[in-house]
């Protein structure tokens, strides 16, 4: 169902829904008469769902960590440079949110008024439509909590908006209340027979299946699990005027447990496998994860969409036509990816941002030196040879499908290219629109269609996938391994055979082949997990939490950003050698307060009894 309307879910409001439709006013009661329009309020209360396949526009996740880099004037630099506040609050999404959630509650408490009215409508359709609304009222409590931390449950209640000012306070319940509501809820629903294990039918894809409530639960309790929401005594004077602590104060290695077996049911349910191609090519296995519709991979996308948002604000100003090439990594990213014999070159910098190499891994020190190597083929595009710095080379799959440096060719329409410069005045650096750090984001631009004739292709965004869920799986099993939480037998091997699968398709070793030593040393895989997460995951919306639930954001979040000089003038394709340093495009803060979204102060006006989050 949702394939077909993906576009009018996440286009529509429910602000013009009672707007005259065919010259009459539509009237409430008159919404349940018939099977178009509760079919249409059901559209309505669903409509609320993000666009993550737009994730550049609308959140700051991409570029306020240390990830990437949005060179836009957006919301986004509010947070990298400390200026937000209770009357700046970026991408404010509150109240859209309780917004969707009191849609979702009229229109279960009102949506079986139609079957009494009109007979087209089906007892079986409607039980589908209602489960899908009680799934995104749950999704909606849980995209609020992953950047407030506990919010106001209210359940089946509307607010009656007629009452007093004083009779519409409502506190916040607290961390646990609000994972146990959002668990039960999904539980609920991956235990109805509305909601099907699989998309059966193309009118089906998009809509949450068992799988996807599994899913969301396994990514709330490793959150959970984490430091920010388990004993984080930073938040134990946020209390309700009551006294009651709204974040746990004790921790509880338990909860890595239960983490652990959120995702294994998804593993074990055999619904889902790794994406890869028809000739098991590492590139395209990587690559074909967001090329490649609704494939074997995917738990839950948030839509069918154009690629043109992805496409247009990833691909670089020097092709003819309408591109913003702006998103891109960090250095810090680009460094992260390892070798292509599985070792990770960097380990760490100097103060003043100078990289420490592990010898081991085969990166050459001398990294702006230029040598001639062969750029692999991948995306339909074939291998060429370009002279380029050491620290592009012998590096693993994903990070030629995800990073695209300077230098080198943008291959669009499968083999025709454009040679890109990011030097200052060079084809990709001629205006405001250019990559800060000197690179741009690879893998959501179809590089088999023509995107300088205006042809972008479709994408199904991974919302929920099984690598992801892979991940949440062996970090929750190391995490128990490290604090003596007894685990049912079999999780450290299937832990471990996971993170073979993972890093077996894009063709490197194992872990523990790599690194042996680390096959005794509980806290270097967990190390390494976190950087697999890191690469695994690159761009999908996932690096801003895992720096904050981790809490290591201070160290990796603040401070200089680096890239390349993009300031070293140029012309033409031409990327002259001053380019190629290490340079600083901006310098971002964090403070502890940051590590959660504070309440507008619209909010904290209208509700008395809403507490304020840490340091705001």
């Amino acid at each position: 169902m949702l394939c077909g309307v993906a576009s009018i879910v996440l286009c529509s409001s429910c602000e013009d829904f009672l707007d005259k439709q065919e010259d009459e006013a539509l009237t409430f009661d008159k919404i349940w008469l018939t099977k178009e329009n509760t079919r249409r309020y059901w559209l309505n209360a669903m409509s609320f769902l993000p666009d993550d396949a737009n994730n550049f526009n609308y959140s700051p996740w991409v570029g306020a960590s240390d990830e990437g880099t949005v060179t836009y004037a957006r919301d986004t630099r509010w947070i990298n440079f400390g200026s937000w506040n209770p009357n700046m609050v970026p991408y404010y999404q509150m109240a859209s949110y309780y917004n969707g959630i009191r849609e979702c509650n009229i229109f279960l408490l009102n949506a079986d008024r139609c079957l009494t009215h009109d007979p087209t409508l089906l007892k079986e359709d409607l039980e589908v439509w209602k489960a899908q609304t009680r799934f995104a009222r749950a999704y909606y409590y849980f995209m609020m909590m992953r950047i407030y931390g506990p919010v106001f449950l209210l359940g089946d209640e509307l607010l009656d908006f007629t009452a007093s000012t004083e009779a519409l306070y409502r506190p916040r319940n607290t961390w646990e209340e609000c994972v146990d509501y959002v668990v039960s809820e999904m539980t609920a629903c991956a235990e109805s027979p509305a909601i099907k294990s699989t998309w059966e039918s193309d009118g089906e894809k998009g809509l949450a299946t068992k799988g996807t409530c599994q899913a969301v639960i396994a990514r709330l309790k490793l959150y959970s699990a984490r430091d920010l929401f388990n004993g984080n005594t930073l938040y134990a004077g946020v209390r309700n005027p009551d006294g009651t602590a709204l974040f746990p104060q004790t921790y509880n290695a338990n909860k890595w447990l239960e983490a652990a077996q959120a995702a294994k049911i998804i593993m074990d349910s055999g619904l889902y496998e790794l994406y890869t191609s028809d000739n098991n090519n590492p590139y395209q296995n990587y690559y074909g994860i967001t090329q490649v519709l609704w494939n074997k991979e995917l738990i839950w996308t948030t839509g069918y969409k154009s690629r043109s948002n992805l496409g247009i604000h990833t691909a670089p100003t020097g092709l003819s036509g309408i591109h913003y090439g702006g998103v891109g990594p960090t250095q810090q990213q680009v460094d992260a990816y390892a070798m292509n014999n599985g070792r990770y070159p960097i380990t760490s910098y100097e103060s003043d941002g100078t990289p420490v190499v592990d010898p081991a891994s085969g990166y050459n020190e001398n990294e702006f030196q230029k040598t001639t190597w062969t750029y692999p083929a991948w995306g339909n595009a074939p291998a060429y040879s370009l002279s380029a710095p050491n620290m592009y080379k012998n590096r693993e799959p994903r990070f030629y499908v995800t990073v695209f440096f300077g230098g080198s060719r943008w291959f669009y329409n499968g083999t025709s290219y454009t040679l890109i410069s990011f030097a200052k005045g060079a084809n990709s650096n001629k205006s405001h629109d250019y990559p800060k750090s000197g690179y741009l984001i690879n893998r959501f631009y179809d590089h088999t269609v023509n995107s300088t004739a205006g042809t972008w292709g479709n994408i199904t965004f991974p919302t929920f996938r099984l690598a992801e869920v892979y991940l949440n799986f062996i970090e929750s099993v190391l995490e128990c391994k490290k604090r003596n939480v007894a685990m049912p037998a079999g999780y450290e091997d299937a832990a471990m055979e996971a993170w073979t699968k993972i890093r077996e398709r894009v063709g490197l070793p194992a872990i523990t082949d790599v690194y042996p030593e680390a096959a005794s040393n509980t806290e270097q895989l967990i190390e390494l997990c976190r950087r697999e997460r890191r690469i695994e995951l690159a761009f999908e919306n996932h690096r801003y939490f895992d720096t904050r639930t981790w809490m290591i954001a201070p160290s990796v979040d603040a401070g200089p950003m680096y890239g390349m000089n993009t300031q070293e003038p140029s012309s033409g394709t031409t990327t002259p050698d001053g380019f190629w340093k290490r340079t600083v495009f901006e310098t971002r803060v964090f403070s502890p307060k940051h590590y959660l979204y504070p309440f507008s102060q619209r909010e904290l006006d209208r509700n008395k009894l809403l507490i304020q989050n840490y340091g705001w």
